[in-house]
């Protein structure tokens, strides 16, 4: 499988990539400096393909970039980052 495409999509307030004719996603919400990241799905289809790491990880880089702060309350995230510490330093 080559590198998905992950795209931000400010407008929804998600990141996605689309494989297979699939939406894989976290979402989040934003307000006074911090993106709440509030849902990660990845379809069946899509599973064990390392999707919802990549989406956490590109999501992650781009609130780091952006000077933002992290309120994990999606399961999946609040996990990816405990097993990535180097990811710690942006939780609020």
């Amino acid at each position: 499988m080559s590198e998905p495409i992950i795209t931000h999509v400010a407008e929804f307030q998600r990141f996605e990539t689309i494989v297979d004719g699939h939406v894989a996603l976290t979402e989040y919400r934003q307000a006074n400096g911090v993106r709440t990241f509030i849902h990660t799905l990845v379809p069946p289809e899509l599973e064990g393909r390392g999707l919802g790491g990549k989406l956490a990880r590109f999501a992650l880089d781009d609130t780091r970039a952006a000077g933002l702060k992290v309120i994990a309350r999606c399961p999946f995230i609040k996990a990816w980052i405990g097993k990535h510490p180097d990811y710690a330093d942006l939780l609020a």
